[in-house]
């Protein structure tokens, strides 16, 4: 099952929270068709999004993070709700690009580096908080801890990873952000920085062992963690019928009066989770006598 697990050292210097999300990347890679690369790059974001919503603590709340780099994938968008429920989609999905020389995934050419990183986050408020950043290699991860820096002026740091197997399933996602709180000083960030280091990378150490609190005190090892919230979390559409019915009904009677006469009804797919959603003539005709009236 996959978890998102919330945490603070002992001494209130830093915070940290990791996500398992080999399932949910899954159930991304089989409802979006991804071929490899594109499975890594949106089961990344989607970690991110999870980690970054459970974070605003809001009933309803969501968050929103959209990548564009000018690759081959195109948009990639994930949203979170305040649990860390994800849901998301990359542009193009069926991408395919060559190793890198070091065997690795090519996600930063395949994302793109010459775009933005924005988060949107939604607090029920008049208005939404919206942050971007331009991106430094579009591999996700230091992307991230680039917007914490410069959007919110927290030193983080990100890793982000998604190991897949030759049959192109996943084999292990995931991902952990370790931020540091007001008061630390410059040895508790070379703490950080070597336990970072010496961690090694992150798909290594979810592959061994994709607990992620075992994953957090694996890279503070020099710090006494405690544990605040251990969460699960799975991949999650919110569409339905009534959903797409409001969509419609933003139209406007002309624009749907222009559909079922040239169309007789419609279909509509969700981005999601790409479910249909089937609205005949009389489902039309029904919608635009109730705007009427």
């Amino acid at each position: 099952m996959d978890k998102l697990v919330r945490a603070i050292t002992a001494d209130g210097q830093v915070q940290a929270v990791a996500v398992s999300t080999k399932g949910l990347t899954e159930r991304a890679r089989n409802i979006h068709k991804t071929l490899p690369v594109a499975t890594a790059a949106l089961g990344r974001t989607l970690a991110a999004a999870s980690m970054m919503g459970n974070a605003l603590k809001v009933d309803n709340a969501s968050l929103t993070l959209q990548i564009k780099g000018g690759g081959p994938l195109g948009t990639i968008l994930a949203v979170s709700d305040a649990q860390g429920n994800v849901r998301g989609y990359v542009g193009n999905p069926h991408v395919d690009l060559p190793l890198r020389p070091d065997g690795k995934l090519d996600v930063g050419g395949a994302v793109g580096a010459d775009g933005t990183l924005t988060v949107i986050k939604d607090l029920n408020m008049k208005e939404p908080y919206i942050g971007s950043v331009g991106l430094l290699g579009g591999e996700i991860a230091e992307d991230l801890a680039a917007y914490f820096v410069e959007s919110e002026q927290i030193p983080t740091a990100c890793a982000l990873g998604v190991l897949v197997n030759r049959n192109q399933s996943v084999r292990a996602a995931g991902g952990y952000i370790i931020q540091l709180l007001p008061g630390a000083g410059e040895d508790v960030i070379s703490r950080v920085e070597a336990g970072v280091l010496a961690a090694g990378p992150v798909t290594g150490l979810l592959d061994q062992n994709d607990d992620p609190e075992a994953l957090l005190r694996t890279v503070l090892p020099g710090f006494e963690v405690k544990i605040l919230e251990t969460s699960p979390i799975e991949y999650r559409c919110y569409c339905s019928r009534k959903r797409v019915e409001r969509a419609l009904i933003s139209m406007g009677v002309r624009d749907l009066e222009d559909m079922l006469t040239q169309q007789g009804g419609c279909e509509l797919t969700c981005q999601f989770c790409d479910k249909v959603h089937r609205f005949t003539a009389e489902d039309l005709r029904a919608l635009i006598d109730s705007m009427r009236t």
